[in-house]
């Protein structure tokens, strides 16, 4: 098996009340990373009340990490959009359409009953390194 180097960075928030995860994993020639909310990581709090605005501190959660496992966003080859509400599909398009390249990454977009924090998105990616 490949090795896995954890990814960490101080730009983006760390572990959701210390749960056992890595804010991304960094294997062969990919880069894992795990679910992001609107956490601004130099307040610990909540960003936005929006959900565009909690969509744009998503996109800088996750670029700092993929940043950090020497990526990018325009390197996406897949992402999971959880929304709290899919009647946001259109607000959520827009903010993301601005900050995946082309072609756009594969993409599952679902409904949850719940996110953490009360978020109104979450995104997981997977990028090439």
């Amino acid at each position: 098996m490949a090795d896995r180097d954890e990814v960490r960075t101080d730009e983006a928030p760390a572990p959701f009340r210390g749960a056992p995860y890595s804010q991304g994993i960094r294997v062969g020639g990919l880069v894992f990373v795990s679910g992001q909310v609107a956490i601004d990581p130099t307040t610990n709090s909540f960003a936005g009340g929006s959900l565009s605005e909690q969509a744009e501190r998503v996109f800088a959660n996750v670029s700092a990490i993929l940043m950090a496992a020497g990526s990018s966003l325009d390197r996406i080859v897949k992402t999971t959009v959880y929304l709290a509400d899919l009647d946001q599909f259109d607000a959520m398009n827009e903010v993301y359409a601005k900050h995946v390249g082309q072609p756009a990454p594969a993409r599952t977009t679902i409904e949850a009953s719940r996110l953490p924090a009360g978020a109104l998105i979450e995104i997981d990616v997977i990028a090439q390194a």
